[in-house]
């Protein structure tokens, strides 16, 4: 681990964060500069071109450039989550079929009502992620040494099986809606609204202030199971809850933009290479590149076709599955 000085690292990061949240706003299908960025946001434009550039930032891309913010946070903390309850450090909403299992309650209830509110999808998606994790835990068995090498394995295959069952599901499913469907499974944030924006914030604010209330139990956690007893702490209750917390998240997230994989495998292992996501800033400081990660690759999804969209999920995957290989090859190859 290299050693960063903490202010040194929150300031950087949050002067990246800006120059993020200033890119993201004038880079798409119309080039607005920096400048016209800055001018949109004071109360003080005026004019016709004023007015249409104000439309583009305020209603099209802020809220999507926040939502982007939003769900980077939130997948890395739901990431860091299940690496460290589970100590496997290969953990992620999507890997473990959290996310697949998350999507298929959206999609059932799609097949079956045609369409729904936010909140009727996020009840599903929660539904769904909590029925892949009790079958994760399951399977996995109740020891921790059997859950730590099995874990990972078992959501593999669940989430395959999650997958099956949606796309039986979509085979039989209204074709006009089929296409909206698949294009949603992939990860998008085109559906941002500013009505919408306060349910994920919430949610996520909420889970970040928990994990930070409990830090003190989660490093136990990385202790081992009867280090963490002696300590005082209810070990199966606790991995229960923070378990469903990460379910919450991804629920959530998955409800609002679809299945986005990877970005939990990633950015606790990025972060953790400078910091201990241990304490407050570690944890703070997790969430807050997440964000700006997904921020970037919304952005690339924006530029990379012209004229055309590409889904985010496919940016994630095809990232952090090199990613995960070379996790893999260098853990495999470490001394003993």
């Amino acid at each position: 681990m290299i050693k960063v000085n903490q202010s040194l690292a929150l300031v950087l990061t949050l002067l990246l964060l800006l120059l993020s949240f200033f890119t993201a706003l004038s880079m798409g299908a119309a080039d607005i500069g920096f400048a016209d960025v800055w001018h949109s946001l004071m109360p003080t434009a005026q004019g016709e071109q004023a007015f249409f550039l104000e439309r583009i930032i305020w209603q099209l891309r802020m809220p999507r450039t926040i939502l982007a913010f939003l769900a980077g946070c939130g997948l890395a903390v739901a990431g860091l989550i299940l690496q460290t309850v589970t100590r496997n450090p290969l953990a992620d909403p999507y890997l473990f079929g959290i996310s697949s299992g998350a999507s298929l309650g959206v999609v059932i209830l799609v097949a079956v009502f045609g369409s729904a509110l936010t909140l009727l999808t996020s009840v599903a998606a929660f539904i769904g992620s909590l029925l892949a994790m009790v079958m994760l835990l399951i399977i996995a068995g109740r020891r921790q040494s059997q859950q730590v090498e099995s874990m990972l394995l078992a959501g593999v295959a669940l989430s395959f099986l999650f997958s099956s069952v949606t796309s039986l599901l979509l085979y039989h499913t209204d074709p006009q809606a089929v296409a909206a469907i698949l294009f949603w499974t992939m990860g998008s944030f085109s559906r941002a609204q500013w009505a919408t924006l306060w349910f994920p914030a919430v949610v996520i604010s909420t889970c970040v202030v928990v994990m930070l209330a409990y830090r003190r139990q989660l490093n136990a956690m990385l202790l081992g199971d009867e280090s963490a007893t002696t300590l005082g702490i209810n070990v199966n209750r606790f991995r229960v809850v923070m378990l469903v917390l990460s379910s919450l998240i991804t629920a959530t997230l998955v409800s609002m933009c679809g299945g986005i994989g990877f970005v939990g495998l990633m950015i606790p292992h990025i972060v953790r290479f400078f910091v201990s996501q241990g304490t407050v800033f570690g944890i703070l400081l997790t969430a807050l590149v997440g964000g700006i990660f997904m921020i970037w690759v919304d952005v690339l999804s924006r530029i990379v076709l012209e004229n055309q969209e590409l889904p985010v999920g496919i940016i994630t995957a095809a990232s952090g599955s090199i990613f995960f290989l070379t996790l893999l090859y260098f853990r495999k190859n470490r001394p003993s």
